[in-house]
């Protein structure tokens, strides 16, 4: 699991005019800029994506988003694990349930009936708010990103909020008990700094088949279902016992 991911509207005060039918949220008529990211269980935010208009919805900030582009493009690190003795080789983020079935989401079960649901879906539930803390404590940091801002250029907002998620970051890196359980499975290699000029090649077909396999193995909601089936019965072996005495 790399983290929970999630949306935050940021209030725009001072709006202009010319936005404001395209930053309005629904019928609450406040205009809003929306921060998509996704945060770890230590409140690290590992991906921040700012200045979508709030009308989107998460699924279309999420279309918007570059958070698949090092996916799609084959650039991550090959990760393999096993849920219920089952091999996968992507790794996994929480999310909600408006967020699509694509086997990098694991998102909780809506009106759970049987035990082993009822188990995954408070786990889930209880794990995802991760990244809703995140926010809390990024707002409770940063008194600019908690009141609505009043300046005029989406420009401006973006440079505010970078800056912030920035500090942000420092503050919970400093305040780490220990660095052994840094995650070093996603680091990226350094490239080598050889300047030796490559080979030039005009065949982009094989590129660009790998890059449409890679998109749809991510979306395969075939495999989303399977992965979630799978952590049901995982969490379900490991903790069952203790949440059916617990009830």
């Amino acid at each position: 699991m790399i983290g929970s991911i999630d949306c935050m509207h940021w209030e725009w005060k001072n709006c202009p005019k010319a936005r404001e039918g395209q930053f309005t949220r629904g019928d609450k008529g406040t205009t809003t800029v929306i921060l998509e990211a996704v945060a770890s269980h230590d409140l690290w935010i590992w991906h921040a994506f700012f200045g979508c208009p709030g009308t989107l919805n998460d699924i279309n900030v999420l279309d918007r988003s570059p958070v698949f582009d090092d996916v799609e493009h084959g650039k991550t690190p090959s990760v393999n694990l096993y849920v219920n003795q089952r091999p996968y080789d992507m790794t996994y983020y929480l999310a909600d349930g408006i967020y699509p079935s694509y086997p990098t989401f694991v998102k909780s079960i809506r009106l759970p009936q049987s035990e082993p649901d009822k188990l995954f879906a408070k786990y889930q539930e209880g794990c995802r708010k991760d990244i809703e803390r995140a926010f809390g404590v990024l707002q409770a940091r940063f008194k600019i990103i908690r009141e609505p801002a009043r300046l005029w250029d989406i420009a401006d907002l973006s440079i505010i909020m970078r800056s912030c998620i920035i500090l942000h970051n420092m503050i919970v890196e400093d305040e780490r008990d220990s660095y052994a359980q840094r995650w070093t499975d996603f680091e990226q290699s350094e490239e080598s700094g050889s300047s030796a000029p490559r080979p030039y090649s005009t065949e982009v077909l094989p590129a660009f088949a790998n890059h449409v396999r890679a998109r749809s193995e991510f979306r395969d909601q075939k495999a989303h279902h399977e992965l979630q089936a799978d952590l049901v019965k995982h969490i379900w072996t490991k903790f069952g016992m203790i949440f059916i005495h617990s009830n």
